[in-house]
């Protein structure tokens, strides 16, 4: 089958376009419109001319031209808002991975083909234009990139909503990969400026720190004082709704900012140098995204962070609650008894969890509400999000730290955990065992605050993202807070938007489906299903596979420019790609990579199905282990790739500086995608489901969403190894003993013996890998590595079948419209926001 479907890339300007996006030809006049405002930007807004522009110009003008589409809408949205007063979703994270932004917004506002034919008149390529704008990496992996979707869902849907976060002067670093290891370079992604952003210095914020409190003889009225003072100022993006939909929600991101800057006074008291210096330490705040995943450092500026975004945003939501933000037609609400009505909070994670004292203190300190009226408002508008089940990822900050910054919300926190104590007693009275597993302040190994419990006792629901996880919190992690408030449990699973993940990255693909049943797809990916009934129909398998190799020889000409690497384009893109941790089992992967290099070395002549292996993903800056196997990865990339016995058989790459616009590049290319987390670990994934959006084939345990993607798909379109969660606890209660493996594998035991030996760096460089793996390995991977190789195998057998691969193809890209962030969202609006979408009624009549 495959020699009857030749590769084959658009070779002309002409085809290239052809398959820009699912959507209308361009009208002259529009075109001629974008030509004209385009103009106007590279001369009024960049100053400048096509004799002295350059492509950073022309992508500003292009940006800005695509900016005034988005306002119009952007300001009717807010106008309708105003107008109809609706319940509103304030979703707090303090990550938002966004990626670039130029092409999702002209997608979204159907101006895509528009401006490509624009560009093209004008002698200007499109693609070159979107690689002059930096990512907005203000995110460290799946949670920040999950929120993105959600905010693009929200607004496709017509939910009112806003996002709320901080604007980090510096996203998560840019990787380099210098002698062998990893280095970490900052990442000025605003170095020339952000053209999709407005300040609105109008609603500045000012947060209280450190100072001390008083109380009155009634030994209920607090008062905060002696507090340094910063503001959070903030600055707004658009986030459009995808087609018809006008609806563009908000974005708005706090940076800090000295109150200095607030009292012109203080500068005229004498010593200007100082007060200039002195902006540091508090603009420092919002200077650097702290790089961790599932890494929880107690620092004190991430604690100063995790305050000044829930502090300007809570202070920003009571402001909008009490008075319409345009004009004062509307009535002031001086109470505050409609307040869970008006507005929807989710946390995202544990890190806004602080705004459940904070909203308690402005309800106490600032409105005088009574306790029991504030506390009863508090539970009925948080929600909260799990995103993990590791212990170290799990926020508990240090009492004394939080005593020091914040006296105000601890004794809030002390109040919270007593009334919510007592109310355990009354339920489970003589059972002081489980008063100290579910207080909210731990005693051991020193005082510290539970931020998932606050965050669980605050809300009134609490969900996972994805089923299995939700099982594990409801039997495991939060198993008495389950059977405290069994109603309070949900699950959401994850879902991802077809707008970024299959529209804009994959536009061949997305033609050859929109052929077969329409572009209702875009914003109801259930419509996916109808493909299931088309898997045997040889043309579709064949535009499937010849989109696939247009794709791989893309991504191995992007490999060779940037790594000087070929790579052979009728091997198994093998794909793993994420943050680099342990129980992601990137070294699982390696353990695979030595076996196949060992195997090709001893049997030079047998057959073998070629497979080009990409790794990439950053490790925290202080996560020894992690940087320790990407150091590995590239030493075993190094020691392959340059040797004559492999040939073209296999190559290893290690994809340096992994971010959101390389992942729209490599996941349409990619054949196989690496899922290998240790079952019980993974909350969800999203990349399972981007790769699965994209037809590849997913090989993975039964972990996170996984589990759902099988049961969609069928367990005949995934392969599936390994333990399972059961499994995994039944191996720890028994005593798992690694060496046992170890010493009965000899493929094992040999690439063991190699990582601790001089095969991949002379100097044993990797010894702190393999004695890891045998006197510890928490992850499992010795005792998962022969049902991960037999596994391997499969794969192999299957990719030379290509009807088989194909259709599985196929079945994998039909069943997965279940993973659409705009299902999930609907489900969060429909269980735990109680909100509706909210549309205008001139615009949908048009």
């Amino acid at each position: 089958m495959s020699d009857e479907m030749p590769a084959k890339v658009p070779s002309t300007d002409k085809e290239k376009r052809k398959q820009i996006s699912v959507g209308q030809i361009p009208v002259l006049e529009n075109v001629k419109n974008i030509k004209d405002s385009f103009n106007r930007h590279l001369h009024y807004t960049c100053v400048k001319d096509r004799n002295v522009a350059t492509n950073k110009d022309y992508y500003e003008a292009l940006a800005h031209t695509v900016r005034d589409e988005l306002c119009s809408r952007w300001i009717k949205t807010q106008q309708l808002y105003y107008k109809k007063d609706p319940k509103r979703v304030y979703y707090l994270s303090l990550e938002y991975y966004l990626g670039r932004s130029l092409t999702n917004m002209m997608m979204n506002v159907g101006l895509k083909n528009v401006c490509d034919e624009a560009l093209y008149q004008l002698g200007m390529e499109l693609e070159e234009l979107e690689a002059e704008e930096a990512d907005a990496g203000l995110g460290n992996g799946g949670l920040g990139r999950l929120a993105a979707c959600f905010m693009d869902s929200m607004a496709t849907l017509g939910i009112p909503a806003y996002g709320y976060g901080l604007r980090y002067d510096y996203g998560i670093f840019e990787q380099k990969i210098q002698h062998g290891q990893q280095v970490e370079i900052p990442d000025e992604w605003l170095r020339f400026g952000n053209v999709w952003e407005h300040a609105r210095p109008e609603y500045s914020m000012p947060i209280h720190l450190y100072g001390r409190t008083i109380c009155d003889a009634s030994g209920y009225n607090y008062t905060w004082i002696d507090t340094k003072v910063v503001y959070a100022v903030a600055y707004d993006m658009p986030v459009p709704g995808y087609g018809k939909n006008s609806t563009t929600n908000t974005m708005r991101l706090w940076s800090v900012k000295s109150p200095k800057d607030f009292d012109l006074g203080y500068f005229q008291k004498g010593d200007y140098i100082t007060a200039v210096l002195d902006r540091n330490e508090a603009e420092n705040i919002t200077r650097v995204l702290y790089p961790n995943d599932n890494m929880f450092e107690g620092k004190e500026l991430r604690l100063k962070q995790e305050y000044v975004m829930v502090s300007a945003t809570l202070q920003d939501i009571v402001r909008r609650y009490k008075q319409a933000e345009f004009g004062s037609q509307h009535p002031v609400r001086d109470v505050f008894d409609s307040f869970p009505d008006k507005v929807a909070i989710q946390l995202n994670d544990t890190h806004p969890a602080l705004g459940v004292p904070e909203l308690m203190r402005i309800l106490l300190d600032v409105e005088k509400l009574p306790w029991e009226k504030a506390w009863d408002i508090c539970t009925r508008t948080f929600a909260y999000t799990n995103h993990t089940v590791l212990p170290e990822a799990l926020e508990r900050w240090p009492v004394e730290l939080m005593e020091k910054l914040l006296p105000r919300h601890l004794i809030i926190i002390y109040a919270i955990n007593h009334h919510f104590l007592e109310l355990v007693k009354s339920k489970y009275p003589g059972d002081d065992a489980r008063l100290g597993r579910m207080s909210i302040i731990e005693e051991e190994p020193f005082k510290r605050v539970n931020m998932a419990h606050l965050a669980i006792v605050g809300s009134h629901a609490v969900n996972g993202v994805a089923a299995l996880h939700t099982e594990i919190l409801k039997r495991s992690v939060f198993k008495d807070f389950y059977e405290l408030y069994p109603d309070r449990f949900q699950n959401k699973t994850n879902g991802i938007t077809p707008r970024r993940w299959l529209l804009l990255c994959n536009p061949g693909l997305s033609e050859v489906i929109s052929e077969r049943i329409g572009e209702d797809w875009v914003t109801e990916l259930s419509q996916l299903r109808q493909l299931e009934a088309m898997n045997e129909d040889i043309k579709l398998l064949k535009d499937f596979d010849r989109v696939k190799q247009e794709n791989k020889i893309t991504l191995a000409a992007l490999i060779k420019q940037n790594y000087g690497i070929e790579v052979n384009t009728d091997s198994i893109f093998d794909v793993h790609v994420k943050r680099i941790h342990e129980y992601k089992r990137q070294l699982l992967n390696v353990l695979h990579i030595i076996t196949m290099y060992n195997r090709l070395k001893a049997l030079p002549d047998s057959k073998f199905v070629p497979r080009t292996i990409m790794i990439g993903g950053k490790a925290a800056p202080g996560y020894y282990m992690a940087k320790l196997i990407i150091k590995l990865i590239l030493a075993v990339a190094k020691v392959v790739n340059n040797d004559p016995v492999v040939k073209d058989n296999l190559k290893v790459i290690f994809l340096e500086n992994y971010r959101v616009s390389m992942a729209e590049k490599i996941i349409p290319a990619t054949d196989l995608s690496e899922q290998i987390s240790t079952a019980g670990t993974e909350a969800s994934g999203t990349g399972n489901m981007k790769f699965q959006l994209n037809g590849a084939l997913t090989i993975g345990t039964l972990d996170g969403a996984n589990v759902e993607m099988r049961e969609e798909m069928g367990q005949d379109n995934i392969f599936i190894f390994g333990m399972t969660v059961d499994e995994v606890e039944a191996e720890k209660k028994a005593g798992y003993d690694p060496r046992i493996y170890y010493e009965s594998n000899a493929e094992l035991k040999l690439c063991i013996d190699q990582i601790a030996g001089d095969t991949f760096a002379p100097e044993g460089t990797f010894q702190h890998i393999a004695d890891d793996l045998l006197n510890h390995d928490r992850f499992f991977l010795l005792k998962d590595y022969q049902s991960y190789i037999e596994c391997q195998e499969e794969v192999s057998r299957t990719f030379t079948n290509r009807g088989v691969w194909l259709r599985m193809c196929v079945n994998n890209v039909a069943s997965a419209g279940k993973f659409s962030s705009d299902r999930t969202i609907s489900e969060y609006a429909k269980d735990i926001w109680n909100v509706k979408p909210i549309h205008d009624e001139e615009e949908s009549s048009v």
